[in-house]
């Protein structure tokens, strides 16, 4: 790993470049950097999320999803090395399992929308997506482990989850519920 931190404004990005964990400068418009950025923004907001009341379970799964988006960053941010583990997705896969084993089954689409917690894990959702696409993008480029890849892809999916579960997450004696497009389909299909 480079270098820890020990000022901030190092003048170095001035012109345009960015230094990597293993020293080598890129262009800040470099794939690996677009998709360093992704998960950093993904992170963030996560952190954004996790200011908002919630269960207790959930805000552990969280928490330890910032850890692994830390891991994720390392990992891109040096090319060739890996820090992402497969036992993280696998972690995804059992929190996936356990949420969405409490939530009824959907009928219709929903919006990203509800709660304040439930819209701010729908953001989640598809900053994401967004890294995902960053991620396969720098994967056709460079050669990547497929754990990035996976990680991301089953993240969305938790977050999409989670969202659920706080839309239903109320401090005071009343219950939510997801928040579902109305679609002309279903207006037509609708008894009068």
């Amino acid at each position: 790993m480079g270098q820890r931190l020990t000022q901030i404004a190092t003048r170095t990005g001035d012109n345009g470049t960015t230094g990597l964990g293993d020293n080598t400068r890129v262009s800040k418009n470099s794939l690996r950097v677009h998709a360093m950025g992704d998960v950093d923004e993904l992170n963030s907001h996560i952190g954004l999320l996790l200011c908002e009341p919630m269960p207790e379970a959930v805000r552990s799964v969280l928490v330890e999803i910032q850890h692994q988006l830390f891991n994720l960053g390392g990992e891109l941010s040096i090319p060739g090395f890996e820090l992402l583990k497969s036992e993280a997705v696998l972690a995804l896969d059992e929190a996936l399992a356990e949420h969405n084993a409490a939530l009824p089954k959907l009928q219709e689409f929903i919006l990203p929308a509800g709660t304040r917690a439930a819209a701010l894990a729908h953001v989640c959702r598809t900053v994401a997506r967004r890294a995902e696409r960053a991620v396969v993008a720098l994967g056709a480029q460079d050669a990547l482990k497929d754990t990035p890849r996976h990680y991301l892809n089953r993240l969305s999916d938790l977050m999409f989850v989670l969202a659920r579960v706080l839309n239903r997450y109320r401090t005071d004696a009343s219950v939510g519920d997801d928040v579902y497009w109305r679609s002309e389909r279903l207006k037509q299909a609708a008894p009068d």
